[in-house]
């Protein structure tokens, strides 16, 4: 009896309770809200990461419970920012730039948003200096990572007004795919958005982020873009009535959208595949054909943005 209970005893003795699982440690810090993990790897790679006295190298895992220092401040990383995770919908201005701070001291979106606890704005998707319209900010690093990564293939659709008239050609080419300096790319959609002058409009839809990506497009074909605007990335449009430079928070209904869309949340084990297949069924306009005969059926632009609605295009030869 006595012995068996000294190996109940050790038994009892020598479990012991399983050390907590390590990280990627630009996935805890993106958690945690400090940026996308893409920025943050940069960060590390830049020698401002430190995990228990050292500095960190990219691909260093940890734990939430170890030593971080960003900059040399502790990083509380066992959750992210005090609170859910907040999502800002911002209309950017002309003349903004997307920098925290910009050594020319030109405005930057991020001058009027609000104080964040435990965290940060992570911007989602920068607009160039001269590229005006919708902007998403987050608290939360996995979102932002998610709703900016090629995977995702979310929508971004732009307002463009171009000098000259292309005729359907031009536009079937940019529907089928150019030849850029960094790659092939087409948009995914293209949406007549009426005539002023010499000046055309167009809504177009493209799923990639590249920089300039939009201009240099049109710009391939001879076109030079003489005003672009985002008006809507992935489900959240930019929202009718928000003037330039301001912003307002996402509903409940907006932000269980996003997640949905990025596979997050409740939707976390929506496959990649499904995820493509909803993005394509929300992309507007839906006519990836082209023709000069159009339908003259105006869609709502946001105030303030310059640009008149789309007129849906379509039934061009196959």
């Amino acid at each position: 009896m006595s012995g068996r209970r000294a190996n109940r005893g050790g038994s009892a003795q020598g479990r012991r309770a399983a050390p907590a699982p390590t990280e990627k440690l630009q996935k805890i810090l993106a958690r945690a809200g400090f940026g996308s993990r893409r920025e943050i790897e940069r960060w590390i790679e830049a020698g401002r990461v430190q995990v228990n006295g050292r500095s960190a190298r990219l691909g260093d895992r940890a734990r939430a419970a170890d030593a971080i220092l960003l900059d040399g401040r502790p990083v509380d990383a066992v959750a992210p920012a005090v609170g859910p995770a907040r999502v800002l919908i911002y209309h950017k201005a002309a003349g903004e730039v997307a920098p925290r701070r910009d050594p020319e001291g030109r405005p930057t979106v991020f001058r009027t948003l609000p104080p964040v606890r435990n965290g940060r704005w992570i911007v989602v998707g920068r607009l160039d200096f001269n590229t005006l319209g919708l902007m998403l900010f987050t608290t939360d690093g996995e979102l932002a990572h998610r709703l900016m990564h090629p995977s995702t293939g979310l929508d971004r659709e732009y307002a463009v007004r171009i000098l000259g008239d292309p005729d359907a050609l031009v536009l079937e080419r940019l529907l089928r795919g150019v030849d850029l300096d960094d790659g092939s790319a087409r948009f995914e959609a293209i949406a007549e958005g009426g005539a002023r002058g010499t000046n055309h409009w167009y809504h177009v839809v493209v799923r990639e982020g590249r920089r300039r990506l939009v201009r240099r497009l049109w710009e391939s074909q001879g076109f030079p873009v003489s005003r672009l605007i985002r008006v809507r990335f992935g489900p959240l449009a930019l929202p009718r009535g928000l003037p330039p430079g301001r912003w307002r928070e996402s509903t409940p209904m907006e932000l269980q959208a996003l997640h949905q869309a990025t596979g997050l949340g409740a939707s976390g084990a929506t496959s990649r595949a499904e995820r493509r297949a909803d993005s394509r069924k929300a992309s507007r306009p839906t006519s990836k054909s082209v023709s000069r005969a159009a339908s003259r059926t105006p869609f709502p632009t946001p105030s303030g943005s310059g640009a008149p609605g789309r007129r849906r295009r379509g039934g061009a030869p196959k």
